[in-house]
């Protein structure tokens, strides 16, 4: 490892006349952090184009009225990716299955809204939910195999996929799923719909998984964590696929991540989190240059190492 990425370095905006990213160790960058901050910034510029999915002042609570989520805003509009970021535990997940209308048994939307296509579900039914969910808004999870059946053939499940979600016709319904993972870039689709979960890499069950969201050509994917658990190169794969679907369908990309890199590459946007509030936001370039929140300087200092500065040159 080089020197450079063994240091655990942090960006910095550099205050020279050319305006060049300076680099930053670990003491200078704790020691910066006792300095006056900047303003962290939400959302400057975003709002050109009205938003296609969003919540706005949303507060999930458990039955006992703990809160989990404090007051967060976030919007999506056509062809955008927005990034979500933050440890663990921090509301990200929560936030988004609250836009799909699946929130976790216990826990329930207690203030703000839920909007979608400009259809307010905040109090929506599950029935009412289910026009939407799948059709306008779908979701791709991390551990794509937990999202399917071993037992019955990747086809089949595809298959009913696209007649329950899209209303496809069962007699066009195998034409319609080996037209979907051909226009994924899946090679052998014939035999890839034979074969069952054990039978297929972590990879390829994204990219099924992938199709099966897409089904019913919905306006907005939401990949929580989609390319976690993937190797470099077959990650690397999955984020020009979606960089493609959003350029040739304009799909807005909700893209929920731990890794800074992932976002600068693929996001114009990025909102941080942190204990169920979000905390700094705005143009990726912009909060991943000059973060204005101690802990989004704190993310960076531990990604640093990863090569996020190649992104942000």
């Amino acid at each position: 490892m080089s020197e450079a990425l063994g240091s655990r370095i942090l960006l910095k905006e550099d205050r020279s006349s050319e305006g060049r990213t300076a680099l930053e160790s670990p003491s200078e960058a704790r020691s910066s952090w006792n300095r006056a901050p900047l303003s962290p910034s939400f959302d400057e510029g975003s709002a050109v184009r009205a938003a296609v999915a969003g919540v706005d002042g949303l507060v999930i609570a458990a039955a006992d009225g703990t809160e989990l989520v404090h007051g967060v805003s976030l919007s999506v509009r056509p062809g955008e990716a927005l990034g979500v970021v933050g440890e663990s535990g921090s509301g990200k997940t929560l936030t988004c299955r609250a836009l799909l209308g699946i929130l976790p048994e216990g826990l329930s939307v207690t203030g703000g809204s839920v909007q979608v296509e400009g259809r307010d579900l905040t109090t929506a039914s599950e029935r009412e939910w289910r026009t939407v969910r799948g059709t306008r808004i779908g979701a791709v999870f991390q551990d794509p195999a937990s999202y399917l059946n071993p037992a019955i053939p990747i086809g089949a499940q595809l298959q009913e996929t696209l007649r329950v979600t899209a209303g496809v016709p069962r007699a066009q319904a195998r034409s319609r799923a080996r037209e979907l993972l051909d226009d994924l870039g899946i090679r052998r689709v014939d035999l890839v719909l034979r074969q069952r979960v054990a039978e297929l890499s972590g990879g390829m069950l994204q990219r099924v998984l992938i199709a099966m969201a897409l089904a019913a050509d919905p306006a907005v994917l939401i990949a929580d964590e989609a390319t976690t658990a993937l190797d470099v190169t077959v990650q690397a794969e999955l984020l020009e696929l979606l960089a493609r679907l959003r350029r040739e369908r304009g799909l807005a990309l909700i893209l929920v991540s731990h890794d800074l890199a992932v976002v600068a590459q693929v996001c114009e946007r990025v909102l941080v989190f942190r204990d169920g509030r979000v905390v700094e936001g705005g143009a990726t370039s912009r909060v991943l240059h000059a973060p204005g929140h101690p802990y989004t300087r704190s993310l960076l200092a531990a990604h640093a190492a990863y090569g996020l500065e190649r992104f942000l040159r």
